[in-house]
This record gives C-alpha cells, structure tokens and sequence, in this order.
C-alpha cells in the first residue's frame, strides 16, 4: 500500500527558510566580497579620520588658549599694537597670529573678540569690522560683543540706523549679558541722531525702568533732558 504524502510541520519550513536566507546571503556575499570589503574599509578609514580631526582640533584649542591667556595681560594693560603683534623676546605670540593658525578653534574664536577690540581701541575700524564679522564662536557674550563692535564701526561711519540695529541686535543675545544696558542706551543714542525723538525718549524710558541700578541711568536722565527741552 502507498504510504500518503509527507506532511511538512512549521517547524521544518522555518528551518528551510532559516536554510535558504543563509545561503542567498552567503553567495551574495561571496559574489559581492570585494565591494563590501571596501566599503568596510571606507567607513573605517571615515571613523579613522574623524577621530584623528577631533584629536586635532582638542590639542589646537588647548594650544590656542595657552598662547591667548600668554597675550592677555598686555591687552589689560592697554599695550593693544604689542598683543596685536606679539613680543617675541617673551615668546609672546600676538592675537593676530593667534586668530590665523587657530581661528577655527573655540579660543582661536575667543582671541578674534580681543584682537578686533584691540583694533577698534587704536582706531582701526576696517581691521576691527573685519574681525568681528567673522566671529562664529558659541560664547553669547562674545557673539553680543562682535555685534556691538559692527555697530560701533557703523556708528563711526555716522551710518545711526544700522549702528542702532546691530546694538539692538547684541542686546538680544543673552538676557543675562551685564552690558545689555550700555548696548540699549547706544541703541537710543543712535535712534536720537535719526532725529525719531518720540522713539528714542520711548526707549530712554524703558531702560531706566527695567535697570533700575544700572549706571546707565545716570547718563539717559541727561539725554531725557534735551529730548524734552
């Protein structure tokens, strides 16, 4: 007698699923090993190359910051063309050399501010422009204090309505900066030279509420005085 046909359970036909997945891959891979191969290889040498970028970047911004905090004290001191230049017989390196080999780096980013205000404080207003509007570091108070110098540079080319904008601009930036006031203040100084009275006696009066204990009150009294008189 004929025996019936063999029932196949589900657990063989997982099995042969398990069996044929298997081989399709392996003869996939076999067919295909020397384009995987490099394209492992790539995604290694990536991995590779941003782990060596990083490193770089780590050692040159600790770099940088031992060069910035060497120039720091004649910036202090007010010997702005020295710590521009940099005093070589104290291996000294100067902001300006500082920005160009490091500049990409956080500090690098950090010695721009000081090297464009020391330009600004000897009135080079071009070099100083220049510098501030390449700021691109993630310090909010140095982002405030770049705008600030723009708008000073605005302000010295008698341009009130963008220097009123950019001091606006940098007051914005953090709520916290402790030079948002002097930045307000600038900010209604130049909306007052536009001759936008009512605007500027407006703003005047909303900085003395909101700082209240602000050394900047002592001077918008002043400037309230020749609005109304």
């Amino acid at each position: 007698m004929l025996s019936g046909k063999k029932r196949i359970t589900k657990k063989e036909m997982k099995e042969d699923k398990l069996v044929t997945s298997y081989y399709s891959a392996y003869n996939f891979f076999m067919e295909n090993q020397a384009k995987i191969l490099i394209g492992l290889g790539v995604v290694a040498l990536i991995v590779i190359a941003i782990v060596l970028i990083s490193n770089k970047r780590s050692s040159d911004n600790l770099t940088s910051a031992n060069l910035l905090a060497k120039v720091i004290p004649l910036y202090e001191s007010g010997m702005y063309q020295e710590a521009i230049d940099g005093q070589p017989s104290s291996n000294i390196v100067g902001l300006k050399n500082i920005v160009d080999e490091y500049g990409s780096t956080e500090s690098g980013e950090s010695a721009k501010i000081y090297l464009a205000n020391s330009y600004s404080f000897l009135g080079k207003w071009d070099e100083a422009y220049k510098v501030y509007d390449s700021y691109s570091g993630s310090n909010p108070f140095f982002e405030a204090t770049a705008l600030a110098g723009m708008a000073a540079y605005y302000e010295n080319k008698n341009d009130f309505k963008e220097a009123a904008e950019l001091y606006r601009k940098a007051s914005k930036i953090s709520k916290t900066n402790p030079a948002n006031p002097e930045y307000l203040l600038k900010t209604a100084i130049n909306i007052m030279k536009l001759g936008k009275k009512d605007e500027a006696k407006s703003l005047f009066k909303e900085i003395k509420n909101e700082y209240k204990f602000s050394v900047v009150v002592q001077e918008i009294d002043r400037y309230l005085s020749q609005l109304e008189g």
